[in-house]
């Protein structure tokens, strides 16, 4: 079993950066695409962005395109996303998760081992 903690929100003003962490442990690591997901109060778990196993594939939301950027380092177990100018609208918490597929998916349904997530909060 694979335990996912995420580190790294916190209060932030608009147009500000934050660089998000998940450190992974337990089963290895490395065969699972990892992906960042977001939920707003009121709101369902929306895809943020994912990572393939080696890093080499990425995928995001519309919404953060050119915002955000997702990056891996195997050798320490951890996720990154960077994020640039944000907006008041990014406010959520932010969740990382496994995905047992090679390619990540952009669906949490297909996520599990979900950490306990991190506040992100942008103000105007």
């Amino acid at each position: 079993q694979v335990q996912l903690v995420e580190s790294g929100g916190g209060l932030v003003q608009a147009g500000g950066s934050l660089r998000l962490s998940c450190v992974a442990s337990g089963r290895s690591f490395i065969p699972y695409a990892m992906g960042w997901f977001r939920q707003a109060p009121g709101k369902e778990r929306e895809f943020v962005a994912a990572i393939s196993r080696s890093g080499g594939i990425t995928y995001y939301a519309d919404s953060v395109k050119g915002r955000f950027t997702i990056s891996r380092d195997n050798a320490k177990y951890t996720v990154y996303l960077q994020m640039n100018s944000l907006n008041p609208d990014d406010t959520a918490v932010y969740y990382c998760g496994k995905d047992d597929a090679e390619i990540p998916r952009g669906t949490a349904y297909y996520y599990d081992s979900w950490g306990q997530g991190t506040q992100v909060t942008v103000s105007s």
